[in-house]
């Protein structure tokens, strides 16, 4: 069974950003990349603490990878795999994602997601 929320407009995430979303059980982040944006559970596989810095940053200082603020660990924006860290080989929980004829982000989460 799954939950689908609205994130809110693909519009407000620009190339190279990031951007958090706080939902009731669960915290999720979009970065756009190439065009593209990748939503993932905000929570780190090694530490299970939140991954941003600050507000809506997410990624490293050439935005080229997710970085963990807990102990630096990068991961492959693309795949969410840890390529650096105490984390190595592990990933981050992919959130499927569509975009609807508006132009809002939605995401559809397992239970399990939102439990865990």
């Amino acid at each position: 069974m799954t939950q689908t929320f609205t994130l809110g407009p693909e519009h407000e995430i620009e190339e190279g950003h990031s951007k958090g979303y706080e939902l009731p059980h669960l915290q999720v982040f979009a970065v756009r990349r190439d065009g593209l944006l990748y939503v993932y559970k905000n929570d780190c596989p090694h530490l299970n603490i939140n991954l941003e810095w600050q507000e809506d940053q997410f990624l490293d200082m050439d935005a080229a990878f997710i970085q963990c603020s807990g102990h630096g660990a990068l991961f492959e924006i693309e795949t969410g795999i840890c390529i650096s860290g105490p984390c190595q080989g592990e990933h981050l929980t992919v959130i499927a994602h569509e975009i609807d004829a508006q132009g809002q982000i939605v995401i559809n989460v397992a239970e399990e997601i939102l439990d865990n």
